[in-house]
């Protein structure tokens, strides 16, 4: 991977996490690897009447050159993170 492209990338999800954070999130664990792949963020927001987490997935674009992130996740990339989330719950909720 490019080193340019991961700068963008480690950069979005700062920004992601401090926005996580500034609303009142706690973030559990950053760039988490399962055998299905990676979760950018793990998130969980005590301050609901219901505590959820959330996962993120995080796509920075500096421009839509190459389109928008939301366009950067394919069904065979939600597919993986489907699975890297089931592996997270699995293991690390009692």
């Amino acid at each position: 991977m490019c080193a340019d492209i991961s700068k963008t990338g480690q950069w979005g999800e700062n920004i992601a996490a401090e926005y996580l954070k500034n609303n009142g999130y706690t973030v559990l664990t950053r760039n988490f690897h399962t055998p299905e792949g990676e979760i950018d963020i793990v998130a969980l927001n005590l301050n609901a009447n219901v505590p959820y987490l959330v996962f993120a997935e995080v796509k920075t674009r500096t421009s839509p050159k190459y389109g928008y992130p939301e366009e950067a996740v394919s069904r065979k990339k939600w597919n993986h993170l489907q699975a890297a989330i089931q592996y997270y719950l699995e293991s690390h909720l009692d």
